[in-house]
């Protein structure tokens, strides 16, 4: 076997083992998340179900029992079967992302980090769904009104937030190129070879 040809097999081994460990590393934290999520939701069920709502900060936080029938603000109420499908298609989509597409370099860290929480939240609220046809609620801002919300919500928001903020002040366009390259681009690639 010629030298370039062990060195190329080394490179892809080398890279199967980053796959491996990235995947493994993004597994344990999203059970760990996932975990803590549905331990909130089962404290919940145990000590708010059919309880005076509990406050811990008057006229500005609470926990009161909900069961979301819909999506976030209670928006598409009782469509568990779209729910569903649409949770795995996404589910689909983020670990192709995370595994496949996010490149493996410290200035994508954080793309990998918002992936996680995003699998987390969806998952989170994915097993309530299958388990008892809702997703269970309990925090709720009174001073604002808020719609009442769980821990997976906030995985979702949070990495949305962060999303946000690195997109329009860390991450640049070929940042975004690198892992979403445009058909223009991979033409001009092609015709170059």
């Amino acid at each position: 076997m010629s030298v370039s040809k062990r060195i190329e097999q080394k490179g892809i081994f080398m890279k199967q083992q980053r796959l491996f460990k990235k995947g493994i590393i993004g597994l344990v934290c999203s059970i760990i998340l996932i975990v803590i999520d549905q331990l909130a939701k089962a404290a919940a069920v145990t000590h708010l179900r059919g309880q005076e709502s509990l406050v811990l900060w008057d006229g500005v936080f609470e926990l009161r029992y909900l069961e979301n029938h819909g999506a976030a603000f209670g928006l598409l109420q009782n469509q568990r079967t779209f729910f569903i499908i649409s949770t795995v298609i996404l589910l689909i989509l983020l670990v192709y992302l995370y595994l496949k597409r996010i490149p493996d370099e410290r200035r994508y860290q954080w793309l990998n980090v918002i992936i996680v929480l995003y699998i987390a939240g969806a998952v989170g609220n994915f097993i309530d769904r299958l388990l008892n046809e809702y997703v269970i609620d309990f925090f709720y801002f009174v001073l604002i009104d808020f719609p009442i919300f769980n821990i997976a919500d906030i995985y979702v928001v949070v990495s949305t937030g962060l999303l946000l903020v690195l997109g329009f002040f860390f991450y640049k366009e070929e940042d975004f190129e690198r892992i979403f390259p445009s058909k223009k681009k991979k033409n001009s690639d092609t015709a170059e070879q």
